[in-house]
C-alpha cells in the first residue's frame, strides 16, 4: 500500500521523472548533509523538550546560531501550549488513496488543536495550498473527532514569524479533490517524463537520459 506524502506529491509536480527515480525505482543519491544539519538538530531537540526530557546537555552542543534559533522556538507562543504528540506518523484515506506524513508536533489549548511545523529555512511560497498543509489538516481532522478548531502553524524560525492556516470545512472538498487528482495522475502514468526546467539543480541529472 502506497501512502502518498507531501514530498512525494511535490516531487511529482516538480518532475515526474524524478518521482520515478526516487519513489518507484528507489534510487538514492548522496547529498550534502550540512544544509540539513541545523534543522535536524532543532527537530530532535524540540521532540525531547516537548516530551519533558532534560535537554540541557543537548543544548550545550549547539552553535551560537543554532542556540539562537532554539531559544526563538522555545519562546514561541504555540510551542508553549499543551503537548499532544510529536514526531509521529499520521495517515488517512481519501477515496481509494492513502495520504499521510510525519508531523513535527501537535499541541492544544482546550479543544483547539495546532499542527506545528518548524522551518529553519523558508516556509512554502503558497502555504494555504501546499500539499503538507492539506494532508496534515485532513489527517488530523479525521483522527481527532472532538475539536472546535484545527490550525496549521508554520513557525518561520529564520524570521521569527508564525503563519497560521485554519482548517475550514468549506475548503475540505477542495483539498480532497486536489489530492485525489494528483494521486490519480501518478497511478495512471504509463511513463514519467522529465521536466527539463528543473534539471540544473536535480540530484538525478547525471543519470537521467530524457
Amino acid at each position: 500500500m502506497t501512502v502518498y506524502s507531501p514530498n512525494m506529491l511535490k516531487t511529482f509536480d516538480t518532475c515526474p521523472k524524478k518521482y520515478e527515480f526516487k519513489y518507484i525505482q528507489k534510487i538514492s543519491v548522496p547529498q550534502k548533509l550540512t544544509i540539513f544539519e541545523k534543522g535536524k538538530k532543532i527537530h530532535a531537540l524540540a521532540n525531547y523538550y516537548l516530551k519533558n526530557f532534560d535537554t540541557e546537555k543537548m543544548e550545550k552542543t549547539l552553535t551560537t546560531e543554532e542556540l539562537s534559533v532554539w531559544n526563538s522556538l522555545k519562546s514561541n507562543e504555540y510551542f508553549q501550549k499543551t503537548y499532544v504528540n510529536s514526531e509521529y506518523n499520521l495517515s488517512c484515506k481519501i477515496d481509494k488513496f492513502w495520504i499521510g506524513g510525519r508531523l513535527d508536533a501537535v499541541v492544544k489549548d482546550n479543544k483547539n488543536y495546532y499542527i506545528l511545523d518548524y522551518k529553519t529555512g523558508t516556509i512554502p511560497p503558497n502555504p494555504e495550498n501546499d500539499y503538507q498543509t492539506m494532508i496534515y489538516l485532513l489527517c488530523l481532522s479525521s483522527f481527532i473527532k472532538d475539536y472546535e478548531q484545527i490550525s496549521f502553524i508554520y513557525i518561520d524560525l529564520k524570521n521569527n514569524i508564525n503563519h497560521k492556516i485554519e482548517y475550514d470545512k468549506s475548503t475540505e472538498s477542495y483539498y480532497i479533490n486536489k489530492l485525489i487528482n494528483v494521486c490519480t495522475k501518478i497511478e495512471q502514468s504509463k511513463s514519467f517524463q522529465c521536466n527539463k526546467t528543473s534539471c540544473k539543480f536535480c540530484e538525478y541529472n547525471k543519470i537521467c537520459s530524457d
